[in-house]
C-alpha cells in the first residue's frame, strides 16, 4: 500500500452460539445451581451499580463496590466467578448510560441551539462522562427523565474469561470444555459442537425457550482496511423494502409481506384465541373438565412463541441480506435516517398501526451497524424530518408524495424511495439542518429554500398554494406567515 495513504483497519467480529451436547447429569445440576446463585450476584449488582450515584464508574473497580454489599463466601461462591459476572454487569450498565447520553442529543440541541452553542454542548457532553454533570440542575433533569435505572432477573448464565476454562479438540467438530466449578481444583467437562476452538470470554447459557445449554462467544474473522475517505451515499429505510439507496437499488424486498403476513397471522390467531378465551370461562362453572382440556390443549403458548421465532427469524434473514447486499461490496460512508424515536403522525387506521408495530425498525440499524463494522463503513444519521417530502432536484417543498412515486411540480415523476435516499444523501452534508433539530424548524429551513426558489421564478408561496404545488398544510405554520409578512413589507 503506498505511504500516506489514509486507511482505517477494523476488526470482523461476530456472536457465535453453539449447543452442549454431552453434559453428566451432576454436571448440569451443579451449573444450574451456580446460575441461580450468579443471578443473586446480578440482580444486587445492578441495585447497587445501577443509580445515578455511580455514573461513569469503570467497570474494574464495580467488584470492590459489590463485595463489600455481598461476599462469594455467602453464596458459597468462587470469587472469580463472581468477580466476572459483577464486571459483566459493570459494562451492561455502561453501554446503557452511553446509549442515554445519545438519546440526549436532542434535548441538548433543542436547550442549546445552533453553531454559536456548540461550545456549550460539547461541555455538557463533557459533564456527562461523570457524576459532575449533577451540579447542573438542566443536566440532572434530562438525565433523570432519559435514563431507566436496570434491575436484573437473569438466572440463566455464567460468564466465564480466558483463565476460567479450558478447550480441546475431540474430533472435527467436537471440542471439550473443563469449566470452573464450585469446588477449588474440580473442572466441570462438557462436549460442544463447534467448527471452530473457542477463545476469549465465553457466555454459558440456559435457553429455556429451546430447553438447551449454548456457549456463546466472539469470533475475530480479521482485519478489513478501509479508505480514510469513502464514498458517500444515502439510503431510506422502508416497509416495502428494507433499504433503498441513491443509487437507485432496492435492497431486503419482500420484507412487506413477510411483515404483513406476520401481523395478519398474528390478528386472526388471537381473534380465535379470544373466542376460546371466553368459551373456557363460560364452561368453568358448567363444566371444568371441559373448560380445563380447553386451557390445556387449546391455549398454551408454545406452538404460537415457535411460530412467532420462525417469522422473526424470516425477517431477520432478510434484513441482514439486505444490509450484506448494500455493504459487502465495498468501504462506505452511509447516511442514514434517526428512526430511534416513535412515529408521532396523525392517527392510523388499526391496521396500519398493527403493521408499523411489526416494522423492526430496531433490527434493521443493527444489522446495518453490524456489517459496516465488518466492511469498515460508517453509519452517520441524520433527521428523518420532511426527508419523503422534499423534490431532490430542487431541494424545495414543491411536489407531493402519492404512494412510491413522487410528482414534481413540473409533472415529472420520480420512485418515492430514491428521491428521499438522495435527499438523505444531501442531508448529510447540510450545514443548516441538523440531526437534532426540531421538525418545525426544519421545515421553516425548507419554507425559506422554497421561497428563494419561487423568488426566482417571479412567483410567492401562495402562489406556490395556489399552483398546487405546495402543500396547503405548511400554510398553517409559524416559519410561513413570518415569510408572507416579510414579502409584504419588501413589496411596499
Amino acid at each position: 500500500m503506498p505511504k500516506g495513504t489514509n486507511t482505517i483497519q477494523t476488526e470482523k467480529l461476530s456472536t457465535q452460539i453453539v449447543p452442549i451436547i454431552g453434559m453428566t447429569k451432576s454436571v448440569e445440576t451443579e451449573i444450574v445451581s451456580t446460575m441461580q446463585r450468579l443471578g443473586i450476584v446480578r440482580s444486587q449488582s445492578y441495585n447497587k451499580l445501577g443509580s445515578v450515584r455511580h455514573w461513569g464508574l469503570d467497570w474494574k473497580k464495580a467488584y470492590p463496590l459489590v463485595r463489600a454489599l455481598r461476599t462469594p463466601e455467602s453464596l458459597d461462591l468462587p470469587s472469580k466467578l463472581m468477580e466476572w459476572t459483577v464486571n459483566d454487569v459493570a459494562k451492561a450498565i455502561s453501554a446503557q448510560q452511553a446509549a442515554c447520553i445519545e438519546a440526549l442529543g436532542t434535548a441538548l440541541h433543542h436547550r442549546y441551539p445552533g453553531k454559536e452553542n456548540e461550545k456549550r454542548r460539547k461541555q455538557c457532553y463533557k459533564q456527562l462522562s461523570d457524576t459532575s454533570f449533577l451540579d447542573n440542575p438542566f443536566l440532572h433533569r434530562v438525565v433523570r427523565k432519559q435514563f431507566q435505572r436496570g434491575h436484573s432477573w437473569v438466572k440463566n448464565q455464567i460468564v466465564y474469561q480466558q483463565g476460567g476454562y479450558s478447550c480441546k479438540r475431540i474430533s472435527r467438530h467436537t471440542y471439550e470444555l473443563e469449566l470452573a466449578g464450585l469446588r477449588r481444583g474440580k473442572r466441570n467437562r462438557i462436549l460442544i459442537r463447534s467448527n471452530r476452538k473457542i477463545t476469549r470470554q465465553i457466555r454459558l447459557i440456559h435457553n429455556l425457550e429451546l430447553d438447551r445449554f449454548e456457549v456463546h462467544f466472539l469470533v475475530n474473522h480479521g482485519t478489513v482496511t478501509a479508505p480514510g475517505q469513502p464514498r458517500e451515499i444515502g439510503i431510506d429505510k422502508g416497509y416495502t423494502e428494507a433499504f433503498y439507496d441513491s443509487d437507485g437499488n432496492a435492497h431486503g424486498k419482500g420484507l412487506g409481506f413477510l411483515a404483513t403476513a406476520k401481523s395478519d397471522r398474528i390478528t386472526a390467531k388471537n381473534r380465535n384465541r379470544g373466542k376460546l378465551w371466553g368459551l373456557h370461562r363460560k364452561l368453568e362453572k358448567i363444566d371444568p373438565a371441559k373448560s380445563a382440556r380447553i386451557l390445556e390443549n387449546n391455549l398454551s403458548r408454545k406452538t404460537e412463541n415457535r411460530r412467532y421465532r420462525q417469522d422473526q427469524e424470516a425477517i431477520a434473514q432478510v434484513i441482514g441480506a439486505a444490509s450484506k447486499s448494500l455493504l459487502g461490496s465495498e468501504s462506505l460512508k452511509v447516511f442514514a435516517e434517526d428512526l430511534t424515536q416513535p412515529i408521532k403522525s396523525k392517527r392510523q387506521s388499526k391496521a396500519m398501526s398493527r403493521k408499523l408495530n411489526s416494522w423492526m425498525k430496531g433490527a434493521m440499524r443493527d444489522s446495518l451497524q453490524k456489517w459496516a463494522n465488518w466492511t469498515g463503513s460508517v453509519i452517520s444519521e441524520v433527521g428523518s424530518s420532511y426527508t419523503s417530502q422534499v423534490d431532490s432536484v430542487t431541494g424545495t417543498l414543491l411536489g407531493r408524495r402519492n404512494g412510491d412515486n413522487f410528482i414534481r411540480f413540473t409533472g415529472v415523476v420520480l420512485q418515492a424511495d430514491h428521491n428521499a435516499a438522495l435527499n438523505i444523501l444531501a442531508r448529510g452534508t447540510d450545514k443548516e439542518i441538523s440531526r437534532f433539530m426540531k421538525r418545525e424548524e426544519v421545515q421553516g429551513v425548507l419554507l425559506r429554500r422554497t421561497a428563494r426558489f419561487l423568488k426566482g421564478m417571479g412567483l410567492t408561496l401562495r402562489d406556490g398554494i395556489e399552483l398546487g404545488w405546495l402543500d396547503p398544510k405548511h400554510s398553517k405554520c409559524k416559519a410561513f406567515k413570518e415569510l408572507l409578512a416579510g414579502m409584504r413589507g419588501t413589496s411596499r
